[in-house]
């Protein structure tokens, strides 16, 4: 557990970290991050005035972002977790600045720094719970986090597209830039950065090729990975073709951030999630929840472009199950990976979420020059059934 340090009387000393630390912490990213989430690829639409030209985009945004987040270990064995989530909230504040030059260029360079951004705090964030948070508290903990999130996930795509589309590009990223202010302010009053294991210099040295290779070699790694890579490709779809269906069909941009928003305000149920998978066991309930997932996405697939509105109904439905999987498909990594290997390990598991947003869209891209939209949503849905398969064949019982 990290020692106990004197606090600066401007830093308002606080208590141990716990489980409402890091649920703060992740409120406030979450608002950062999605109160443009849905506004990314309708800017990128306006650019490109192509599906396939969007799905192309994120899949070399994804590619570049990919590297880095490999990297990440030798980052904070160089600069610490301190700085390197530091530098994460600032990536996401000059991602903002990118954007608003409103060119191909820029949006490039923003959606790249966005990707770098979460990859820092998502791999420090995880390593900070890990210190601090015991084991068996774990999927409590992570619901916790999840619920906490739902204000930002939320509010923030609709209102974001609402100010998009009246007063321009810069408002909604004004608003980021004010959020990753607050984020970094309260990050250091928290002093999360004192543990002597995450000091500069203290982290074995690590080979990205031979730390995939050491993940890879562990199958309840593997499966952690496979079992949120799953999820993750969900949201990807979620907050890029969502909204791009409701644009194409002319149901209009706002349509498709209240859709994002409608989809993010049932993550208040993670705190029941998180209920049920201590209730009734966390395979059970995740393997429940992908099949589930499988069925809403297939039928919003064949309403596809014909029935925009019933399509966008049976995607928050999946929502609904898909939440299911952010509230204990985290739990499967936590209680498997060795202390010795956190940061190693957790950069490589954090790879499901580039290699999410790199996959999908390349797949979609060929999907989409021999079909419609529908068509994506349906080859999401087959990919679910097959997690849902693998996560009752070989996710213990015991969770």
């Amino acid at each position: 557990m990290a020692t106990q340090v004197r606090h600066p009387i401007w830093f308002f000393a606080v208590g141990p970290a716990g489980a409402r630390t890091f649920a703060t912490l992740y409120g406030l990213e979450s608002f950062a991050r999605a109160f443009v989430s849905s506004v990314i690829p309708i800017q990128a639409y306006e650019i490109l005035h192509s599906e396939q030209g969007v799905s192309i985009l994120y899949t070399i945004v994804a590619m570049l972002g990919l590297s880095v987040t490999l990297f990440m270990p030798m980052l904070i064995e160089r600069f610490s977790r301190r700085w390197v989530y530091t530098a994460g909230v600032v990536s996401l504040a000059v991602g903002s600045l990118f954007f608003v030059t409103d060119t191909l260029t820029g949006q490039v360079l923003g959606m790249l720094a966005r990707v770098m951004g979460a990859s820092a705090l998502a791999i420090t964030l995880n390593l900070y719970i890990m210190d601090h948070i015991r084991k068996t508290e774990v999927m409590q903990a992570e619901s916790l986090r999840m619920a906490w999130s739902m204000l930002g996930w939320t509010a923030g795509p609709t209102l974001g597209v609402v100010l998009y589309s009246r007063y321009g590009i810069v408002a909604p990223h004004l608003v980021v830039i004010g959020f990753s202010s607050v984020l970094l302010v309260m990050f250091w009053r928290y002093r999360l950065g004192d543990n002597a294991l995450i000091r500069p210099g203290r982290i074995r040295a690590s080979n990205p090729l031979a730390n995939i290779g050491r993940f890879v070699a562990q199958p309840r790694l593997r499966l952690a990975w496979i079992i949120a890579f799953g999820r993750s490709c969900f949201w990807t779809t979620f907050f890029v073709y969502a909204p791009l269906l409701m644009v194409v069909t002319g149901q209009g941009s706002l349509a498709g951030g209240l859709l994002v928003s409608a989809g993010n305000a049932l993550l208040f149920l993670a705190f029941y999630w998180g209920k049920a998978g201590r209730k009734y066991g966390a395979r059970n309930v995740m393997t429940f929840a992908f099949l589930a997932m499988t069925a809403m996405l297939i039928v919003a697939g064949l309403c596809g472009e014909s029935l925009p509105l019933l399509a966008g109904f049976f995607l928050l439905a999946a929502a609904l199950f898909a939440i299911a999987l952010d509230a204990l498909g985290s739990t499967a990594f936590l209680r498997a990976v060795r202390a010795y290997e956190r940061p190693q390990m957790s950069a490589v598991y954090r790879t499901y979420l580039d290699l999410s947003e790199l996959l999908p869209p390349l797949v979609y891209s060929i999907v989409l020059a021999f079909f419609g939209l529908g068509a994506v949503f349906i080859t999401l849905g087959v990919f679910s059934a097959f997690c849902g398969w693998l996560t009752w064949r070989y996710l213990p019982r015991s969770m």
